[in-house]
This record gives C-alpha cells, structure tokens and sequence, in this order.
C-alpha cells in the first residue's frame, strides 16, 4: 500500500529550486521534481555499506508522519531514469516506509562545489518556514560538506541560531507539522524543545494552540514545568536545591559553547552541567572551544 503523502510540510532544499517549467532557474545547474523511487539506481560509488538499524528506522517512521524533509540528489542518466548521487539512507527509508515517489534535486553539474555554493546563495535570499530552513540547514551540513562557521557567514546568521533551528527537526512529528503549517512559531518551537519528553513536548504544543499562548508565554510554562512534565516532584526539588547562581553560570556558558547548556543540582553539594549539541560537528566545535579555554 502507498504511504500517504505529505505535500507543503517544508521541502528543505527542495524549496530553493523551482520545479522544470516554473520559470527562471534559481540555482543554476539544478532543477527540482518529485521522481518514482523505482526508476532511481543505487549508486555504484556509495562507500557506506551499514546503516545504523535504529536511525533508519526512526527516520521510516518520521518520513510517514511527516514526509521527506530532505530530498535525495540524483543525476538523470535516460529520458526516465535516474543514479542516486546523495541520500542513500533516506532513498533505503522512504522504500520502507512506501512511497512511490519522492523529493528530489536532479543535478545538471558534476560541480558539487559550484552547486552547494548556488544553494547557499539562494538559502540567503529565500523566505522558507521554520521546518524548511532547518531541514536545508540539515542537508547542507551532511550532503554538501558545508561548515556552521561557513554556514552562519554566508547567510548572516549566528552559529547558534543555525544549531537552534536545527534541533526543530528533533520535534515529535505532530509537533513539527504545527510548525510547518504556522500555527506555531519557530520561537514556540524552540521553547517546547526545553522539554524532556516528546509527550509533553505535544501537550505542550495542544496547549500553546488551544490557549494562544505568546512565546513568552510557553517559555515560562516550560520553565515552571522544569523541562520534563511527567516528574514535576522531582524538578521541584531540583530547583529548590539549585541556587539563583547556577542560571547565571548556565546563560555565560551557554554564550560561549553559543548552544543551549541546563546546570542542576542532584544533592549533596553535587551537580550537572548538560550541554546540548546538533550533530559530530557540533560536538567537536564545543570540544574545541573546551581546549582553547585558558588552564
């Protein structure tokens, strides 16, 4: 049975380039269409081997709720077919979760260079919802080889705003359709993202809808929650426990490592400092500002 498609929840790049016919090409050397997942041919030169089972699976499950966010890139080798260039996880995954055609950036250059440098000039000019710009921001980084500093300086964003949207696509799907649609807000969507659980993060989201809530509104909601819904005896003692310095430290922390950073309090003069991070990438950028921090 054909897996339900999910049309306008956000194409990421896909977004950036007009489909053949619709006018001027806004990245040179590329054209977006949606292809039959059966007439694109593994490619040949694909390194990886092994797929981490539980990613692809939860990745099968999100493009069912929601879609593929992040079209594959493939070259067109015949009048109807097509050699997957990038995205053999997500071409593996939306096989298994049914589709019959999917998102696609038909590549006219061998240049990936010259294309990656046409999606980021676009990426500046465009006007994408939030789910679109993370999911871009996404592929960028893992398909192109692009860097957040690279990144953030190519479209004058901070480094920690390009992580923070980033981690949109770390929302429960229900959550993130919300986003899609604009009944939420990006800033609504990163406040819910303080809490713990996808469960509360959705009731949390029913909530904001229902009641209209303001941004700032959510934020405190989600404070007042301590960030996880289903043990508030718990997170009020922690808070009780942690003392008005520990926020401070946590904004000047989180300022430098620019990423979200929680310090709490478990007890006995003890406690924990959770530093968030949006991929390898990001983690190695946090451990290298760690070491250039005088002894």
């Amino acid at each position: 049975m054909t897996a339900p498609r999910h049309g306008g929840l956000g194409r990421g790049l896909g977004a950036l380039i007009p489909s053949a016919g619709d006018g001027d090409s806004a990245v040179a050397g590329a054209r977006f269409s949606e292809i039959p997942v059966e007439r694109i041919a593994p490619n040949p030169a694909q390194p990886r081997t092994h797929f981490d089972e539980e990613a692809l699976a939860e990745l099968v499950t999100s493009i069912r709720e929601v879609g593929l966010l992040q079209p594959v890139v493939v070259r067109q080798t015949g009048p109807e077919s097509y050699e997957l260039v990038m995205g053999e996880r997500r071409l593996r995954a939306s096989k298994e979760a049914g589709l019959d055609r999917i998102p696609a950036i038909v590549r006219d250059t061998g240049d990936d260079v010259m294309l990656r440098d046409a999606l980021l000039e676009n990426l500046h000019r465009q006007q994408l919802n939030p789910l679109e710009e993370a999911a871009a921001y996404a592929q960028l980084l893992e398909d192109f080889g692009t860097t957040h500093e690279e990144l953030a300086t190519r479209i004058g964003r901070s480094r920690s705003t390009i992580t923070n949207t980033i981690r949109l696509l770390q929302l429960p799907s229900s959550v993130q359709r919300r986003v899609a649609a604009g009944v939420l807000s990006a800033g609504h969507a990163r406040a819910i993202l303080g809490l713990a659980s996808p469960e509360a993060q959705e009731r949390m989201a029913e909530r904001a809808v229902a009641e209209g809530m303001s941004v700032r509104g959510v934020e405190e909601a989600v404070t007042l929650a301590g960030g996880d819904e289903e043990a508030p005896a718990r997170k009020k003692r922690s808070r009780k426990e942690s003392p008005a310095e520990f926020g401070v430290v946590a904004d000047r922390l989180a300022e430098r490592f620019e990423t979200r950073v929680k310090v709490d309090a478990t007890g006995k003069g003890k406690g924990r400092v959770v530093i968030e991070f949006a991929g390898l990438e990001d983690l190695q950028r946090i451990v290298d500002v760690i070491d250039r921090s005088p002894a």
